[in-house]
Order: C-alpha cells, then sequence, then structure tokens
C-alpha cells in the first residue's frame, strides 16, 4: 500500500518506493528549499563541519559533504563528531576515508560534561582557527541548538551556516502524511550554500580508491562473474531486529527463485555468526549459488565496494542499507516504525521500504518490550519476497 495521505494510525504502509523522494530532490515533484546557484568562496583556507553520528548518519550527510567542499574548495574541512561507543558503529573517518571530503577529524565522547576534556577540546579548535563553521547536526530541540552554537561561536569562527534553532531546522511533513528525509533537511540547511542535486550520482560518490576495490574485489572472488544478491541482517538497536530465522526463510525463498545466485552476506564481526546461520539456509538450496559471509572481513569503504554490482541489497534500517543505496544498488529495507516514516529511508536508488504504521509508532525506542515489536513482526517474508519481485522487475 501507499502512505495514506491522511496519517491513519491504523495504516499499515507496506511498500514504499523510493521514486517519490529523488522527484522531490530534483524539483519536479516539490520545490526544494535549497534552489539557489552555488556559491563558491575560494577565500575561506579553514572550515569546521559538525556532524555527528555513525555509519548512516554519515552517509546520509554525504550530499552535504560533498556541496561543502564545492563551496569551500581551497579550504582544509575538518569534522567535528563523536566517538562511536561500540565496534557496530563505524566512525566517520572510517566512512569518508581518504575521499577529501574531510581531511581531518575532532572527536569526542558524545555527553560528556568533563570540563578539563571539553576545555582540551575547544583548544585544539581555536589552535585551528576556523573561518566558517558548518551546524550539521540531527535534529534537535531549540535549547540545545543554542548551546551548540554558542560553543562554535567559541571556536573563534567568524560565521556559522546551518540554522541553529528554529523550525527552519525541523524536518517537514510531507502532503502524504510522511517526513521530509534527513538528506533534504540537511541539504535545506545549507541553502547559503547553494543547491546540490540529492538524486544525482556524484552526490554520493565515496571516491573509494584502487586498494579498497582491489580489496573487495578479491574477498568476494569466489561469486565470481555470478550474479548476487548482497544482505546485512544486523543492527546495533534491538527495536529494528527482524530476527535471524525471518532472515533465513526470506533468503532460503530468494535462493529458490533465483537458482544459480550467490549471497554476500556483510555486516560487524559480532554478526558473523547470526549472518553464517542465514549463508547455511541459502546452502541448503541445492540449485543456489554460493553464499559468502564476510562479516569484519571488510572495512565499511571496501563493503560499499563489494556490494557494488549487486542485483540488490536487503537488510534493516542501517548503515550498510545507506551504504547499498550510496553504491546505487537497489534496496529492499525492513523498517521498525520506531521513527517517522521517510527519514531514514534509502535515497536515490530504486527501493521498496517495508513500514507497518501501527498506533505506537514514531516511539523513538531502542528497546521494545512491551509492544512486542509488532511493527517489524508484522511484516511478513512473503510481503518482503512479493517487493523484491517488484523491485527487480521494475529495475529491470
Amino acid at each position: 500500500m501507499s502512505v495514506d495521505a491522511q496519517g491513519d494510525d491504523a495504516q499499515r504502509e507496506g511498500t514504499q518506493p523510493a521514486e517519490p523522494e529523488r522527484r522531490s530532490a530534483r524539483g519536479s515533484a516539490a520545490k526544494p528549499a535549497h534552489d539557489a546557484a552555488l556559491r563558491v568562496d575560494a577565500d575561506v583556507r579553514r572550515v569546521l563541519v559538525f556532524r555527528l553520528g555513525s555509519l548512516g548518519d554519515t552517509l546520509v550527510a554525504l550530499p552535504s559533504f560533498h556541496l561543502i567542499e564545492q563551496a569551500f574548495p581551497k579550504a582544509e574541512r575538518r569534522l567535528l563528531t563523536n566517538i562511536p561507543v561500540t565496534s557496530r558503529a563505524p566512525a566517520a573517518a572510517a566512512v569518508l576515508g581518504d575521499s577529501g571530503l574531510i581531511h581531518r577529524y575532532e572527536s569526542y565522547p558524545v555527553g560528556t560534561r568533563n570540563p578539563l576534556r571539553l576545555l582540551a577540546l575547544l583548544l585544539r579548535l581555536r589552535r585551528f582557527r576556523p573561518e566558517v563553521a558548518i551546524y550539521l547536526k540531527a535534529e534537535t530541540n531549540a535549547q540545545r541548538s543554542l548551546r551548540d552554537r554558542r560553543f562554535l561561536r567559541l571556536t573563534g569562527a567568524r560565521r556559522i551556516v546551518g540554522v541553529a534553532a528554529g523550525s527552519e531546522t525541523e524536518a517537514h511533513r510531507m502532503p502524504d502524511g510522511s517526513w521530509e528525509p534527513e538528506v533534504e533537511r540537511l541539504l535545506r540547511s545549507l541553502a547559503d550554500l547553494g543547491s546540490m542535486d540529492a538524486g544525482s550520482r556524484a552526490a554520493w560518490d565515496l571516491r573509494l580508491t584502487n586498494a579498497e576495490r582491489d580489496r573487495a574485489d578479491a574477498v568476494r572472488a569466489p561469486l565470481r562473474e555470478r550474479p548476487f544478491f548482497a544482505a546485512s541482517i544486523g543492527t546495533k538497536v534491538q527495536a529494528k531486529d527482524w530476527g535471524v530465522r525471518n532472515w533465513a526463510e526470506l533468503l532460503r525463498e530468494v535462493a529458490k527463485q533465483h537458482p544459480g545466485y550467490g549471497l554476500l552476506l556483510a555486516g560487524a564481526p559480532e554478526e558473523r555468526e547470526s549472518s553464517e546461520t542465514v549463508a547455511a539456509a541459502w546452502r541448503d538450496v541445492a540449485e543456489a549459488g554460493p553464499a559468502l559471509n564476510v562479516c569484519g572481513a571488510l572495512s565499511p569503504r571496501e563493503t560499499a565496494a563489494a556490494f557494488s554490482n549487486a542485483r540488490a541489497f536487503l537488510g534493516h534500517d542501517s548503515g550498510p542499507m545507506h551504504l547499498a543505496a550510496a553504491m546505487g544498488v537497489p534496496v529492499i529495507a525492513v523498517f521498525s516504525a520506531r521513527n517517522q516514516p521517510r527519514t531514514w529511508f534509502p535515497y536515490g536508488t530504486p527501493s521498496r521500504v517495508l513500514y507497518h504504521r501501527v498506533d505506537c509508532w514514531g516511539c523513538g525506542l531502542e528497546t521494545c518490550i512491551a509492544q512486542r515489536k509488532k511493527c517489524l513482526l508484522s511484516i511478513t517474508v512473503p510481503e518482503v519476497l512479493t517487493a523484491l519481485h517488484d523491485l527487480l522487475e521494475g529495475a529491470a
């Protein structure tokens, strides 16, 4: 079903195609706010970008990083970001690598109130002497935005880009009852720098190196030249976990419907064991191609290279899902309803999102006990199989 324009809480939002999002980004369905021509300032030499998060948060900001580079082409660009608290959440440096979008990183533990640590961080930033500070944080309340803006002022930056408070930084409600994608909200906050076509492939270029591509090719070698599906079944949030049993059943059926295809399973080292259960289900199908479990074997950028040329990606609302989308791989994504619909949907590539809007949607919970993940676990294997069939037919 499509998104209910009335926003009925009882509506089950089944397969959500990504095409409307790409049309919105290009302005044919809805004119974006960031519609001005690119404003280049080649005189600026030092830019500080403030963006927190790990794999998925960094990837949805990728078009914004490209816009910042284009606006300040001769500047040294440093990223102020957080130190990840788990190995399942790669640092921004592991995502952007040697792309040249960011040159150096300044990291700190999120939520720290240690005055000595904060003073040391501030002194490092003041020594950098940023001329421009870019506020690229997730949507937050006015009080926190004001606090962040004051901190950026203390770094010595004479200009701050990105409205730090007020409704202009809030995600917009779409006519169909869903919410503005985070990709578009971030670009809208940078309207002072001009526009970026978030639907273009250039906006998602990770600038992978030959070494990263060669490493991915070596690990992917058992698949040879055969067609394959990519998948990642891990997630660091319990409320997003569809369950190993569902993934095993789904991919067993995918193997039956696509004889000879291979499977590439990627993720963090902690996800290797559960992914091996799914790989075994694939291998149980006599006519299936090889199943490779590369969890923990590749860096995030090498994983992106390994996903390239996959027939489709299947996974949760997760960082690997955004990696696949950044590479232009068609995406099947199984979403819980903990977040507002469309905010974190895959962007810039053909996709089908399975999202059921139940009465408790938008809860924001990381662990769901009382409702037993009813939004997520009401999504069935046949429903996902149908979405995959429709996606592949549409891509063809």
